[in-house]
């Protein structure tokens, strides 16, 4: 991403309805961070810095999903603004949690939440980025893993192709040596069909996966399901699982909805 003009490239960090831990991921990357801000010039990021700087920006990162009017017009002056676009995490890429919305009625939400539900405005759905502006790439996961978050930065500073991998997280059991919890134990998992990203973190401790970092690229639910009820789910285990960070993905909605129609 580096500019025409000389200077350093900008780099902007925007947030939208989300709970700000992919930016704090950013934040976290203390000894990467040392050696990225000597090569960029971070112009807008309110989490760590109230003097944001004007744009054009060479790369900016967004974290949180559209939830009102206001946001679905603040994304389109971000994109015109902005070189590259990186939606980062489930609420950017999938809606995120706030996406269960989407399949109730906000106005009984507003209601049960809040003492004045006239004052608030908001819209009847949650959506990610992508259903709103043109995305250069999502990078997934609730939050976001740091070692993605640097390659893309470093990748896009040397005008390359950011290496993040598509496969399922079972790849990434077979790498640290985990044992398959379903083969050996029958706990349900997600791993089959979600990104990796992770590191396996929760089958690597008896757990099976939760899709944080919601579907992989290649997904199979007309066999996977099958294997969800064996270990033991019942049709509203199964849309449970598929309805958490990324309910609004459009393979995990998919399959949750057949469920239901069944």
């Amino acid at each position: 991403m580096t500019p025409t003009s000389g200077r350093r490239p900008r780099l902007a960090v925007w947030k939208f309805a989300s709970c700000d831990g992919c930016q704090l991921t950013l934040l976290d990357c203390e000894d990467e961070l040392l050696g990225i801000t000597g090569r960029v010039e971070i112009t807008h990021f309110l989490e760590a810095s109230s003097a944001p700087g004007p744009g054009p920006y060479d790369l900016s990162l967004v974290e949180g999903s559209i939830t009102t009017a206001a946001d679905a017009q603040r994304i389109l002056q971000i994109r015109a603004a902005s070189r590259r676009l990186v939606t980062i995490g489930a609420c950017a890429t999938a809606g995120g949690v706030q996406a269960l919305r989407n399949y109730a009625d906000v106005a009984e939400f507003q209601a049960a939440v809040y003492a004045h539900p006239d004052y608030i405005e908001t819209l009847a759905t949650s959506t990610p980025i992508s259903a709103h502006v043109p995305v250069d790439l999502e990078l997934r996961g609730c939050p976001i893993d740091r070692g993605q978050l640097v390659e893309v930065i470093t990748a896009y500073l040397a005008d390359r192709t950011p290496d993040v991998p598509a496969h399922s997280v079972c790849f990434e059991c077979k790498r640290r040596g985990t044992v398959c919890v379903t083969v050996a134990h029958g706990t349900p998992c997600l791993g089959p069909v979600t990104h990796a990203g992770c590191g396996a973190l929760c089958p690597a401790y008896g757990r099976g996966c939760y899709g944080c970092f919601g579907p992989s690229y290649s997904t199979n639910f007309g066999s996977f399901i099958p294997l969800l009820r064996r270990d033991g789910m019942d049709t509203l285990d199964v849309v449970r699982v598929l309805s958490t960070f990324n309910t609004a993905a459009p393979e995990f909605e998919a399959a949750a909805r057949k469920e239901l129609t069944e």
